[in-house]
């Protein structure tokens, strides 16, 4: 009987839909696996066709495709180390999330994912079948047992494994990053570790899909919940863990220990990731975005460290209430970064739209139509550059602003991509002390301040009129993105937001905007069909969740 066994964790990060290129990561790894003479090779949930896929995994063609590309690895990989790798499966007609094992040249074992999720962005219930609670494998003659992510969360899965002779639990991962994320896993992870008595392996992917950023950050518990390993976040790396049998069964050798960075620098990591590999994956290599205020500057910041300065185009479209101060800023930002920017006044247009409906406008005072024309006449713009150059135009609207319809639709809500959706006004402040104030290597941008200090510090305005400032139409943000986060994050009441000490007028204004805008969100969709009363029952999800603007 083997008194060590070492596992190569491939922290990698694939693309949906890519099955052979992500087919070629997963042999590389097990290559550098067999060279490291390793005893298995493990690879994150639903690698082979990367994740999440959503309704793209159900197609028979692809889901078949997937299975066929796992077994011509498993031929591939006949010679050396076994391979666990995510994959869907197919059994007895149902669809499930498997995870399964290559040795010998075939398929030699398979676990089915017992528990789906289905809250958030998953909505595994809908799509896989659940399968059977399963035992351990074996990989020679010792016996691993794998839940699937969801199933590391529930203590069932990882006792019947214990109960049925596994002798430390592998567990893959497709766990998507949120503030705070790394706590919770290791919480679940330490009462795995403690009720079972058995070594904890955490294996996550990295990457972004979509709105989605895997953050990686494996990592490895001895029982009793000690750390013995943990892998860095975000970055694709390979580590070799040691087990060692000992009386009392197998236990981890202590293995590096990454630095994990705070809330600040994992959050700017995830939005300069989310957009690098937005890009890179739909075959995007330049974006563009109008450069104006403080939300745009910080989204030419995260631009310019995903992609480079010389893939970045910013564009100022000054109207008659543009200050000079905001162009002079604007400017200074753009040149700190080194970026391309242009010049493009829209007066000219914006009066040759005034004067084309000025004949169904006449008696009627100008209004809020008016100012969104200039918002809709820069979108036009930005979108006709980006069809022009072949550039992504970039949305640059905050959570706040979006989540109360202060924002406008066609306009500065037009793009393909927004870095910066997640993050309440206030946030995008501190974020922008925060980058001028740290840099690192993995950012492609300069060091030092590219945000100079009065874009963060004046008052801030959309500057559609005449000494227009944000707080004209709305409370003061650090006001209202508490409120906010009571009412969208928490999901809470306006008495919520009273016991918090908010007035109740203001706490009911701000879910009037919230309301209000999130239906007039719904009704511009394509294909709408939502009553307001169907709008005001539906509550299933958090109101930001259930619309992605059209980006």
């Amino acid at each position: 009987m083997a008194d060590s066994f070492r596992i190569t964790l491939a922290q990698l990060n694939p693309t949906v839909g890519d099955l052979a290129g992500n087919a070629a990561k997963a042999l590389s790894a097990w290559q550098e696996g067999r060279a490291a003479d390793a005893d298995l090779v493990a690879l994150p949930e639903m690698f082979i066709t990367g994740y999440n896929t959503q309704d793209l995994v159900m197609k028979p063609a692809f889901h078949q495709a997937a299975i066929a590309e796992v077994e011509a690895l498993a031929k591939a990989t006949a010679e050396g180390p076994a391979l666990a790798i995510g994959s869907p499966w197919v059994e007895d007609g149902k669809l499930y999330n498997a995870y399964l094992i290559l040795k010998g040249g075939k398929i030699a074992s398979k676990c089915l994912k017992h528990h789906l999720p289905n809250e958030t962005v998953f909505d595994e219930v809908r799509i896989f079948d659940a399968g059977p609670l399963g035992g351990p494998y074996s990989v020679g003659n010792t016996r691993i047992g794998s839940p699937i992510c969801e199933d590391g969360w529930h203590e069932d899965v990882a006792e019947t494994l214990e109960e049925t002779g596994a002798e430390f639990l592998l567990i893959p991962n497709g766990s998507p990053y949120y503030r705070g994320k790394m706590e919770t896993r290791i919480n679940h992870m330490v009462a795995r570790a403690v009720e079972t008595g058995l070594p904890v392996i955490y294996l996550n992917m990295v990457g972004g899909q979509d709105d989605q950023v895997f953050d990686g950050g494996s990592f490895a518990l001895n029982p009793h919940g000690a750390l013995a390993l943990q892998m860095p976040v975000f970055d694709e790396c390979l580590a070799q863990l040691d087990l060692e049998r000992t009386a009392d069964g197998w236990r981890i050798k202590e293995g590096e220990k990454a630095h994990l960075p705070d809330a600040w620098e994992q959050d700017y990591r995830t939005m300069v990731l989310s957009l690098r590999d937005y890009m890179g994956k739909t075959g995007f290599k330049k974006a563009l975005l109008g450069l104006s205020g403080v939300d745009s500057a910080i989204v030419a910041a995260i631009a310019v460290d995903a992609l480079g300065a010389e893939n970045v185009r910013c564009v100022m479209l000054p109207s008659e209430y543009t200050s000079k101060e905001s162009l002079e800023d604007a400017e200074a930002v753009a040149k700190a970064l080194g970026v391309n920017y242009d010049y493009v006044p829209i007066s000219e247009g914006r009066e040759a739209i005034t004067n084309t409906l000025a004949p169904l406008f006449a008696g009627r005072d100008a209004d809020l139509t008016e100012e969104n024309i200039q918002s809709r006449l820069r979108g036009l713009l930005l979108m006709a550059m980006s069809n022009k150059f072949g550039e992504m135009l970039l949305t640059t609207g905050n959570k706040s602003e979006v989540a109360v319809g202060y924002a406008t639709i066609y306009g500065d809500m037009n793009g393909g991509y927004n870095p910066i959706k997640d993050l309440y006004k206030t946030r995008v402040f501190e974020t922008c002390r925060w980058r001028n104030a740290n840099h690192r290597d993995w950012m492609m941008g300069p060091e030092g301040e590219v945000i100079r200090p009065n874009v963060i510090d004046k008052p801030p305005s959309a500057e559609l009129r005449e000494d227009q400032k944000d707080s004209d139409s709305l409370p003061d943000y650090p006001e209202l993105d508490a409120i906010l986060d009571i009412l969208v994050d928490q999901e809470g009441s306006i008495a919520d937001c009273v016991a918090a000490g908010f007035d109740r007028d203001v706490a009911k204004r701000v879910e009037h905007l919230l309301y209000i805008s999130e239906y007039k969100r719904f009704q511009s969709a394509p294909g709408a069909r939502l009553t307001k009363r169907a709008f005001w029952l539906d509550r299933r999800y958090p109101i930001v969740n259930r619309w992605r603007d059209p980006s």
